[in-house]
């Protein structure tokens, strides 16, 4: 999955686990150290390309440099 990829990529340095929950009908969250970080299910709707990455940066990822 993109998404994971992308997290673990960019922030594997402070990342503890990330857990992608599969449910019915493609329904799926992400999970990052314990916290929801999106929902399709809550959104109603597939995350947009980055968006999670972006949501995890505005979360918990301010002021850190990204992994290299």
């Amino acid at each position: 999955m993109r998404t994971v990829s992308d997290l673990l990529s960019n922030y594997q340095h402070i990342i503890e686990a990330v857990r992608v929950e599969p449910g019915s009908k493609g329904v799926f969250d992400v999970v990052v150290d314990g916290e929801m970080l999106y929902s399709k299910h809550a959104e109603g709707r597939h995350a947009e390309p980055g968006e999670v990455l972006a949501r995890f940066e505005e979360a918990y990822a301010q002021g850190v440099p990204r992994f290299e």
